[in-house]
């Protein structure tokens, strides 16, 4: 801290250290909890595994629907449905307490979970829909005419075709669910708060001395699982939009 405050913006340490990184991950304080990042971080893990798988396989099944199995009145609910990918995000806060709230997960890990898979499923039905639009319909007809039913054929043939749309899929909504704030600080108890939440009270707690390091490592430690996930997949997110994910 004394040389962040004698040097400049662009001075390099003379001793670079870790301390900072391990008092955002374990010490520093978030409110009136010193516990660091920490806890948050492990909350963010337990809402987004699920949350992101749920969500793709829901949106690959409605989008497998409404490409491949058409019914009376499927482009209108397909039309419905994109209402969501537009509506603000503080338009459902009300009506979706209350639906935590009747259903008894109000304030708990598992509440996010359900908001996000809501919120998400819109975007995801959306991706894999126009993608199976992409896909000759022959594939499904052939295997129909062999005995093949509904479920077999998503399985067996649509499903396998899919990496590319599943990959951008994925990505999108692990991105989106990790970095969400507004829904983390709505629908969490103390003991579920994500890690931007978390981020957020570590940086506006205040102390005698105002540790820039401390929070400059917890914006990394809340950034690095997205920044990983890009680095590794990102190849794959590209290659999955050029295949027909932003199509139509």
């Amino acid at each position: 801290m004394a040389q962040i405050r004698d040097g400049n913006l662009l001075s390099l340490p003379t001793a670079p250290t870790l301390a900072a990184w391990g008092a955002a991950w374990s010490s520093a304080c978030t409110g009136v909890d010193c516990g660091g990042l920490k806890p948050f971080f492990l909350n963010s893990v337990l809402m987004v595994i699920p949350a992101v798988l749920v969500s793709t396989v829901l949106g690959a099944v409605n989008g497998y629907i409404f490409s491949k199995w058409r019914f009376r009145g499927s482009e209108t609910m397909f039309a419905m449905m994109l209402f969501g990918v537009f509506m603000p995000m503080q338009v459902v806060l009300l009506p979706m307490s209350q639906i935590l709230g009747w259903l008894g997960i109000a304030n708990s890990i598992w509440g996010l979970v359900l908001v996000h898979v809501i919120a998400g499923l819109p975007s995801t039905t959306l991706f894999f829909r126009n993608y199976y639009v992409g896909l000759p319909d022959e594939l499904v007809k052939a295997a129909m005419l062999d005995g093949a039913g509904f479920w077999r054929i998503f399985w067996r043939i649509v499903l396998p075709l899919s990496t590319p749309i599943t990959v951008v899929t994925l990505i999108w909504q692990f991105t989106n669910i990790w970095n969400d704030f507004l829904y983390g600080i709505v629908f969490s108890g103390a003991a579920s708060k994500p890690v931007t939440v978390g981020l957020n009270n570590l940086a506006n707690t205040s102390s005698v001395v105002k540790e820039y390091n401390v929070d400059m490592a917890a914006a990394m430690i809340a950034a690095l699982p997205t920044l990983i996930v890009y680095i590794v997949a990102g190849k794959y997110f590209v290659r999955g939009l050029t295949a027909g994910a932003v199509k139509g």
